[in-house]
């Protein structure tokens, strides 16, 4: 591996506490909470909120020995108190040096001590701002559940709960508390090839507590001209209340997620997500400047020099919304219908590239509608990507039907499109994911790009080996495109591939592929990490363009690797992994080991996407 990853500040701040799972306030060094005996039904503070959330939710079965964590549904908790008023809603966030297991201890290594200077906590207006749900309203036990989990989902919070008081003298009245806990949001990593190749990134998720993401880059190379680059991200949540999150960014050694390239670009984002099947409305807009230069001075008939500018905008609106929740507030089946339009525009192409069709390089615009019906709740659970952090995995349906008009270069085609997801919770606690995406395009009462894939993807319920909790992840799917046009032939390069396979020689028209994993969540720790082994072994058959399925080649990938986490960290988990090829490209390595710092660490999932065309890699 060219580059050694280097993790700057975690561990100056390696000594800090282990997060378990829940939430709690902020305290004076005098006060402290036992959660340990906290009920919903119950308005008494204790000091262990963690155990109080996993006695008010289901658990699996055959949870084993240890039963220290969640796997129930998210509303579960609130039921009991389904149309009472609430009356007060109160905030309390406790910092990233305490523990939910018992908020009277506080951490107080040189690593906590260093980070509660570089900290500011989340300010209690900025939580105030995420909540959906109003005093002086009746209960609604799914839509607090929702305001959980969007919560939970925001860069800076760790976790969070919504505990609810009774009220001994208004018994048709309630009281809710929202705990949350921060994560150290302040980060940064770099890699260095000797002196000749430096790169750092600096940032801070929660910048002075105001739920602000303030990021700085930097790159030092020998090799470059100029030498020195350079680029910066400033992100808002939530601007006043609205739900929207601004985003303005500024780089000149952005590496394109689609070309693979250096470029420079500028852009500006505003993204609402629908926050609740209660929510109305949610949307997007990108406008954005990118152009590549050979700042390597790479042979220029090899380069691809490019200059583009996007413009993408889609909206959304929730339809009957009002209307079905004024007769009964508890019915989950919604209908979204959204529209879309874009127009990515090449001011320059690459010469070899010059006219021709091409997914990438072409100037492409598109009007996409799209009418998504769906129903999604969650279930509240752990050890899926986490270490012991809370996850929200859905249960439910999403089918979305697409339909528009699309214009690449001068090729003009109407575009239809089904794109279905069926989430399986079992009563043992695995959970499975079905989908079916299918599309194309009609030209001439021909259809081109014909695109399906269908596949599972599967989590298997906690095993327990003594104190070793192991989950059991499987991925099988089946790709193929017909009649391909504009479409880029389907790679192994893919989630939908092999992991780990980087090979530009490797295409085709169908793909049949599983991915087999084992993880181990150890509950050894180190300096305030946790650890997670893991074997994993994926196969691929690829049927080569114009050959029948028969004519397929046989790729494979194993290994293994190990995963580490500090869950008090804003810091994505590392993840350094084996590749083992034993069929491989002349172009690619049959063996290779790689170091990862932006492994999630959370599922996340949404309601509602934009309208788009189905994607096949």
């Amino acid at each position: 591996m060219r580059y050694t990853r280097l993790l700057i500040l975690s561990f100056l701040l390696c000594r800090l506490m282990p997060v378990t799972v829940a939430s709690g306030q902020i305290l004076s060094r005098s006060d402290s909470i036992n959660f340990s005996k906290l009920h919903f039904t119950h308005n008494k503070f204790v000091n262990n909120i963690f155990q109080q959330a996993v006695n008010s939710v289901k658990r699996t079965p055959d949870s084993g020995p240890d039963n220290s964590y969640l796997n129930g549904k998210s509303e579960d908790p609130y039921m009991p108190y389904e149309g009472k008023i609430i009356r007060h809603i109160d905030v309390k966030t406790i910092n990233f040096d305490r523990s939910f297991d018992d908020t009277t201890h506080r951490d107080n290594g040189l690593g906590a001590r260093i980070g509660n200077r570089l900290h500011k906590s989340t300010r209690k207006f900025v939580i105030r701002d995420n909540l959906f749900i109003d005093e002086n309203k009746p209960l609604n036990a799914y839509k607090i559940a929702d305001n959980e989990r969007y919560i939970r989902s925001l860069e800076y919070i760790n976790d969070v709960r919504i505990v609810i008081d009774t009220l001994a003298d208004n018994p048709d009245s309630v009281d809710i508390t929202v705990y949350t806990k921060d994560l150290f949001s302040i980060a940064g990593g770099g890699a260095s090839s000797g002196l000749n190749h430096i790169n750092v990134d600096v940032y801070d998720a929660n910048l002075v507590g105001m739920g602000q993401r303030l990021e700085v880059t930097g790159l030092y190379d020998y090799n470059r001209n100029p030498a020195w680059a350079y680029g910066g991200l400033y992100r808002k949540n939530n601007v006043m209340h609205s739900f929207i999150d601004a985003t303005v960014g500024y780089s000149v050694m952005n590496i394109s997620s689609y070309t693979h390239q250096e470029q420079s670009t500028e852009y500006v984002t505003l993204n609402r997500q629908l926050v609740s099947p209660y929510s109305r409305f949610a949307g997007a807009l990108t406008i954005s400047h990118n152009q590549a230069y050979n700042a390597y001075s790479i042979d220029p008939a090899i380069f691809r020099g490019y200059e583009y500018s996007l413009f993408d905008a889609w909206a959304g609106y929730n339809i009957g919304i009002k209307k079905l929740t004024a007769t009964n507030n508890t019915i989950r089946d919604r209908r979204f219908f959204a529209v879309r339009y874009y127009n990515r525009d090449f001011a320059k192409t690459p010469l070899q590239v010059g006219t021709n069709i091409d997914p990438i390089y072409n100037s492409a615009q598109a009007v996409l509608g799209q009418f998504t019906f769906f129903r999604q709740d969650y279930y509240k659970t752990q050890y899926i990507y986490g270490f012991g952090t809370t996850e929200d995995l859905p249960y439910g349906y999403n089918i979305a039907v697409t339909a528009g008009w699309h214009k690449q270069l001068a090729l003009e085609r109407p575009y239809a499109g089904v794109n279905a997801t069926d989430y399986v919770a079992t009563s043992r606690g695995d959970f499975i994911q079905l989908f079916l995406k299918t599309g194309g395009f009609l030209y001439k009462n021909k259809i081109q790009d014909g695109s399906f894939l269908i596949g599972a993807t599967g989590y298997s319920r906690i095993f327990f080996l003594n104190s070793t909790k192991i989950r059991q992840f499987i991925n099988l799917n089946y790709t193929m495109l017909s009649n391909r046009v504009t479409y880029a032939p389907l790679s192994l390069n893919s989630a939908y591939g092999l992991r780990g396979f980087i090979s530009d020689s490797v295409f085709g028209t169908q793909r049949l592929s599983l991915q087999l994993e084992t993880d181990f969540f150890l509950r050894f720790k180190f300096l305030g990490f946790k650890f997670c082994p893991f074997p994993y072994g994926d196969l691929s058959l690829i049927t080569p363009e114009n050959q029948p399925f028969s004519q397929s080649a046989l790729y494979t990938s194993l290994g293994g690797g190990l995963r580490a986490r500090n869950e008090n960290l804003v810091f994505e988990t590392i993840e350094m992994r084996a590749y083992f090829f034993p069929v491989a490209p002349s172009n690619m390595k049959g063996f290779k080991v790689v170091v990862n710092a932006n492994v999630r660490f959370r599922y996340s999932s949404n309601y509602i996407t934009a309208p788009d065309v189905v994607q096949l890699n």
